[in-house]
């Protein structure tokens, strides 16, 4: 069986010697010495200032909006994760959608001043498959209306932008470490400022608003997270850039296959060095799509709809016309990619897709 994507885990030993010094300790959450040590390779493995790892890419979320004070209403992109959307309304604002961009597949920033009315307080965009949105023209508008910018980048541990980490932009930049992302912690996130004033106060907020043992500065929420899950991080953090040469290895081996008209590829920010987190190619038909996932179905291979359905159709999310989203999240299909997956085995893809489609 072959899944769109399986978890990089390190020798088990070497996971193991760190446990040992869990159970030597006995101190097992609150804000630790692994995680301590975490967040510190991390700000120099990213070259940034101030890193807060969470316990979840969603937490991450819910406390950027927090600490920025954001309400009314949130321009965002329709083509992502439920828990972009969930989010701002989880916090008490309403989600705005505006339509993406048809080849890089982001959101589209000639398309955001018509959205922003007097009750809008931010943009939240996603950095779609690691690759970076449009940031200057997003900026841009921010400045010229008063709007803070979060950025999902979920996707992005390892893409950069202009030479520095894609988390570097924004008012707040969040990222997920869960295990299905390229570095993971089991479960986990982290948010980014170039502020101190709130990373600050959200450091306050992912620790129940603690300052100090007897004193509260912030209403916070549980937002920490644990040793074992530090531990895991810690131990992946010798592999990354192995991880990252087998992802670019793998995607330049499938754009050998899919290097034909018939097939639309992401396009790719030109001032971005992009992580390789996803393999989406974009089929002509949605009919097309459905028959290629049900003959890899047949083999056992299990590709997925990254994003599907657009946001902006469901229900519960205040729906709106975004047509562009709704065409391309009906046509898009993501393919395996993970560390472990060989050359022979996306030969084995590729050709079921090329018989499927009778090329």
């Amino acid at each position: 069986m072959i899944n769109v994507t399986k978890p990089f885990l390190p020798p088990k030993e070497e996971y193991d010697a760190l446990l040992e010094g869990i159970w030597q300790r006995n101190w097992l959450t609150n804000n630790g010495p692994l995680v301590n040590e975490l967040e510190l390779r991390l700000k120099e493995y990213l070259d940034l200032s101030h890193v807060l790892y969470l316990s979840n890419g969603t937490i991450a979320l819910q406390i950027a909006i927090k600490a920025l004070e954001l309400s009314g209403e949130i321009i965002t992109t329709p083509f992502s994760y439920v828990a972009t959307c969930s989010s701002i309304i989880w916090e008490g604002c309403k989600p705005v959608f505006v339509d993406i961009d048809a080849e890089t597949f982001n959101i589209d920033p000639t398309k955001i001043e018509a959205a922003i009315t007097e009750k809008t307080s931010a943009i939240l965009a996603t950095h779609v498959y690691g690759n970076p949105c449009d940031i200057e023209s997003i900026q841009s508008i921010a400045e010229k209306y008063s709007l803070k910018v979060v950025y999902d980048a979920a996707h992005c541990f390892g893409t950069k932008y202009k030479g520095k980490s894609v988390f570097s932009y924004g008012d707040i930049s969040t990222t997920s470490f869960h295990a299905t992302k390229l570095f993971h912690t089991i479960e986990g996130g982290a948010v980014f400022s170039q502020s101190p004033e709130l990373l600050r106060k959200m450091a306050h907020l992912r620790n129940f608003g603690h300052e100090g043992p007897d004193g509260f500065a912030e209403v916070g929420i549980n937002g920490k997270n644990s040793e074992f899950h530090a531990a895991m991080g810690l131990a992946n953090f010798k592999y990354i850039e192995s991880i990252l040469k087998s992802r670019k290895d793998q995607t330049n081996h499938y754009n050998w296959w899919f290097d034909r008209p018939d097939f639309q590829k992401i396009k790719l920010n030109k001032h971005a060095e992009v992580n390789n987190a996803y393999y989406p190619i974009l089929f002509q038909t949605e009919s097309q799509l459905l028959k290629v996932k049900k003959d890899l179905e047949a083999h056992m291979i299990f590709p997925r709809r990254y994003f599907y359905p657009s946001l902006s159709s469901i229900s519960i999310f205040n729906p709106s016309s975004t047509p562009i989203c709704e065409d391309i999240s009906k046509r898009v299909l993501c393919l395996p990619l993970f560390f472990q997956l060989s050359k022979e085995e996306i030969d084995f893809i590729c050709r079921i897709i090329m018989r499927s489609l009778n090329y």
